[in-house]
């Protein structure tokens, strides 16, 4: 499939190779305030949400779970928690770092840390059980390209599941949230962080992210059967699922 000519960075269209510098610029930016970024964005409720997405994932002992663009660790320490055997990709080496780190002052040494790129992943055909990818998509270049990835490398009866930001359908929330993320975020990124413009990227790119059934329908065009989602808040979160049959 051909590559378009431009992508969203925000509300802003650029190249693809532009995308994703512009990206790696502001995840290496933000990397040693990830957990402060997500509190932000989220008021603290990513927490409950990464919990409530991995009870999702049912995560096995022994099963082989790749977590895609989950380099400071957050979904990798819980799904390990359950005995799954789990490989951490990410495409930036400085979110890799704190992982590591952080898994270091855990004691989590069962852990395997690759840098990779959701578009074009370097790992065998049919190698996991499970992919997850948890706010991470909206950030990738081609979207397309990385759901069939993720189809690829999923074995028979794999399952994907992807937690991300979306829409709110809730008339009186999503005014509310409009005016917390566009107006409140970046200035208190600024304040806390020193950083308001990848903070302002980010809201803005929940904004030119794909509504809950067009991303499911993108979902289901990289090869998944039973694909599904779940809105949290009304679909200012949601957690979409499929399945390699």
């Amino acid at each position: 499939m051909s590559t378009p000519e431009t992508v969203s960075f925000g509300y802003t269209d650029v190249t693809p190779e532009e995308k994703t510098r512009k990206v790696g610029e502001v995840f290496a930016s933000v990397a040693r305030r990830y957990d402060i970024m997500n509190d932000l964005m989220s008021a603290g409720f990513h927490r409950l949400w990464k919990d409530d997405f991995v009870r999702a994932v049912r995560p096995r002992g022994g099963e082989r779970i790749l977590d895609m663009a989950g380099g400071t660790g957050d979904i990798a320490f819980r799904l390990a928690a359950a005995g799954a055997s789990v490989t951490v990709a990410d495409i930036n080496p400085a979110m890799l770092d704190v992982g590591i780190a952080r898994a270091a002052e855990r004691g989590i040494t069962s852990l395997v840390w690759r840098e990779e790129n959701a578009e074009k992943l370097g790992l065998p055909d049919r190698s996991f059980d499970a992919y997850t990818i948890a706010f991470g998509i909206r950030n990738v270049t081609d979207i397309p390209a990385a759901l069939r990835e993720a189809h690829r490398v999923l074995a028979f009866g794999g399952r994907f599941f992807c937690l991300e930001f979306s829409t709110t359908e809730w008339p009186g929330f999503a005014g509310a949230y409009d005016v917390y993320s566009e107006r409140i975020v970046p200035r208190v990124g600024k304040l806390v962080a020193g950083d308001a413009d990848s903070y302002r990227y980010l809201i803005e790119s929940i904004r030119r992210f794909p509504k809950m059934p067009d991303f499911a329908a993108m979902i289901a065009a990289a090869g998944f059967a039973r694909v599904s989602y779940r809105p949290i808040l009304g679909g200012a979160v949601a957690i979409h699922s499929g399945w390699k049959f």
